[in-house]
């Protein structure tokens, strides 16, 4: 008899750990390994639904009593920039940008290392090595890329590394899997967000309609600034629906695009 390849994925539940995005929360992850000829398939329908893949696999929060961490995706093929970002995306324009195959380079490790120093000295990456980066990178069983941003070479030689993003090519949209940016005194300003900019650029000009940012998490002031971009849709209980845009700052009234 011969063994016959397994049609849907087997699920398991993490144990508890402290939330790193807010304070006295547990945190617990359903999650489930990416194999054999269906995980692209697999990868992106498992998407659609609020999971995120980190190498071979791919979870969700499942956490006691807390739903605060929500799916959100650009709607690219919508996706109409403020003035901020239009400037932005100028200022920046310079910028080489290449889609390179997913292989670690010492480069863009130096620079993971300078990015959580910098942002996240005290997360679950910090303690990070060449070998966990080079596992990051390069075990994907989809189709992954890693897009860098470079400043402008000098006599044919190319130009610092400033930005990188491990990103998987999808079917409906790019999906921003790790981002990191140069962040020190003499780094571009809102390097971070022209990232994204230039991914909802890219997805919609090959007509891919989404840019999935991963969660947002309510009450964590760190992950809220994905809430500046829009047409910006959250999953819910019902399917994904436009999210509601923040309360209006002081000086003007932020409009969400409209959606035919």
């Amino acid at each position: 008899m011969t063994e016959q390849p397994t049609r849907f994925p087997r699920f398991f539940v993490t144990a508890e750990s402290p939330c790193p995005y807010l304070p006295g929360r547990i945190e617990r992850k359903v999650f489930a390994e990416l194999r054999g000829p269906d995980a692209q398939r697999m990868s992106e329908g498992l998407g659609r639904i609020g999971f995120r893949r980190s190498q071979n696999v791919v979870y969700r929060p499942s956490c006691d009593g807390c739903t605060a961490c929500v799916s959100v995706r650009i709607i690219a093929s919508h996706y109409q920039p403020s003035q901020s970002h239009k400037r932005l995306i100028r200022r920046n324009a310079d910028l080489d940008v290449a889609a390179c195959d997913p292989w670690a380079t010492e480069e863009q490790f130096d620079l993971l290392r300078r990015y959580l120093k910098a942002r996240h000295p005290h997360g679950g990456m910090a303690s990070m090595d060449g070998y966990d980066f080079a596992e990051m990178i390069e075990t994907s069983p989809v189709n992954t890329v890693v897009v860098e941003y470079r400043e402008p070479g000098v006599d044919g030689r190319p130009g610092k590394l400033v930005g990188a993003c491990l990103t998987d090519k999808q079917s409906d949209g790019l999906s921003m899997v790790y981002s990191f940016y140069e962040t020190g005194t003499d780094a571009r300003p809102g390097l971070g967000t022209y990232m994204i900019l230039d991914h909802v650029q890219r997805a919609a000009e090959v007509g891919l309609r989404y840019v999935y940012l991963g969660y947002w998490v309510k009450g964590s002031p760190r992950m809220d600034y994905k809430r500046r971009f829009s047409p910006l849709e959250m999953l819910t209980s019902q399917g994904w629906r436009l999210m509601p845009a923040p309360a209006p700052q002081s000086g003007g009234q932020r409009q969400f695009a409209t959606i035919d």
